[in-house]
């Protein structure tokens, strides 16, 4: 489920109400929240309208609409929250300052790049991997986020000696393991991956170009990205993305890309355990795939930072110190805070000739099939970070869709939850 998937949500709610449908409606999913269901879902719908975090927290929720007892007093409960909710984000929204996108970009990250720019890379250019072992990968999973999507809340691997989830936290972790032997010895799943190492350079403000060859001439692709436009504190920068990759007068700098995939052949085995009713399994399966696709995308950036680019060779970082990136350089992924648009992934996948080589196709909505597969860009200053994006205001997003040549309606449409407007 990604950013489009949410205006759908507000489609259905509005068709809902065309037709005169008074059903409840129960909205659920990864980008989901009860603010966005408050704010944008709840308003085109006279039915109630109520957030659940997942399948499993549906039950007492359906328990209260169906009781004759208490259906009464839960709806007007859950009216009253999400007016509140509401009334909220308003306040919230109104008391943020916006800075114009002239402002920001003064306001830009201040990096001398003097001797900053990472060494050009050891082995430039496309590679590509048709089989990685996953016995290997197995060594990089961070366990936390698996027993998170089994609402398990706690880090690994204290969670296992945990005094409320402790028990069921170690019999999860063994049956997975189990089934990741399998799965292994079997080869039930194939991983695969794609990424490359390009000259580049900062165009403008914002946007990064690629270059064909070190002649850096011929332009390969230019990535366009998004800048931070609430105002900050004093000498903290509106940043983004591009503020991490040299201007060509500053100096030769470069940027990668990757695609990888742990979900090659994950469709038969699923297809196995749902034949035999075995739903535990079967998302057990998914689960553990999502964690060797993250896994593999760590591993890579490692064997990227050590070998490939080689602008850390002696870098010797402990599994928990890699979750903790302790290392230097980042692997941001398109759709996600620090650059939201998901239509990014169009660039990234073309200059890697990504769905050839690995089988990960892109969706119309540019979620990745298959579902265990992790993109991104790898940046390697020192000083470059994380970042959430935040809300732009409309004079970013017509500057951002005339750099990509799109409509402005377009973008908004991509865009729409980081907004400071309605669209």
């Amino acid at each position: 489920l990604i950013t489009p998937s949410l205006d759908e949500m507000v489609h259905v709610a509005s068709e809902m109400e065309r037709l005169g449908i008074k059903k409840p409606l129960l909205i659920g999913g990864a980008t989901t929240s009860k603010i966005h269901t408050a704010v944008k879902i709840g308003p085109s719908y006279s039915g109630t309208t109520i957030h659940v975090l997942d399948a499993s927290r549906s039950v007492p929720v359906v328990q209260n609409l169906l009781s004759k007892e208490h259906r009464e007093n839960f709806v007007e409960q859950i009216k009253q929250e999400y007016k509140t909710v509401r009334s909220d984000y308003a306040n919230r929204s109104q008391t943020k300052e916006y800075l114009t996108l002239e402002d920001a970009r003064a306001n830009a990250t201040q990096i001398d790049f003097t001797n900053t720019i990472a060494s050009a890379p050891a082995k430039p250019g496309l590679h590509h991997i048709d089989d990685m072992d996953l016995a290997v990968l197995r060594d990089y999973i961070d366990w936390g986020p698996f027993f998170i999507a089994w609402e398990m809340k706690g880090k690994y691997p204290a969670i296992l000696d945990d005094e409320k989830y402790g028990t069921e936290a170690r019999k999860l972790f063994a049956d997975a393991n189990k089934l990741l032997d399998r799965i292994i010895d079997q080869k039930l799943l194939k991983a695969r991956a794609v990424f490359g190492l390009f000259p580049a350079g900062r165009s403008g403000s914002d946007d990064i170009q690629l270059y064909k060859d070190d002649n850096r001439k011929d332009v390969l692709a230019t990535f366009h990205t998004l800048r931070q436009q609430t105002k900050k504190r004093a000498g903290e920068p509106n940043r983004a993305l591009a503020d991490y990759v040299a201007p060509p007068e500053a100096g030769a700098d470069h940027m990668g890309a990757f695609a990888v995939t742990t979900g090659i052949g994950i469709d038969s085995l699923i297809a196995e355990f749902e034949k035999a009713h075995d739903d535990y399994n079967s998302i057990m399966t998914k689960a553990l795939a999502d964690r060797l696709a993250e896994a593999f995308a760590e591993y890579l950036h490692e064997r990227v930072r050590k070998d490939y680019w080689g602008y850390a060779p002696d870098e010797n970082l402990s599994n928990a110190e890699l979750v903790r990136e302790k290392y230097r350089g980042i692997r941001p992924a398109p759709g996600y805070p620090a650059q939201p648009d998901h239509t990014e992934k169009d660039t990234l996948f073309q200059i890697l000739s990504a769905t050839e080589k690995t089988g990960i196709e892109l969706t119309e909505s540019k979620a990745m099939w298959p579902a265990a597969s992790v993109c991104g860009l790898y940046f390697a200053h020192p000083e470059a970070k994380y970042f959430g994006l935040g809300n732009i205001a409309a004079d970013q997003l017509e500057d951002y869709a005339r750099r990509k040549g799109k409509d402005k309606s377009e973008m908004e449409k991509w865009l729409r939850p980081n907004l400071n407007y309605d669209a």
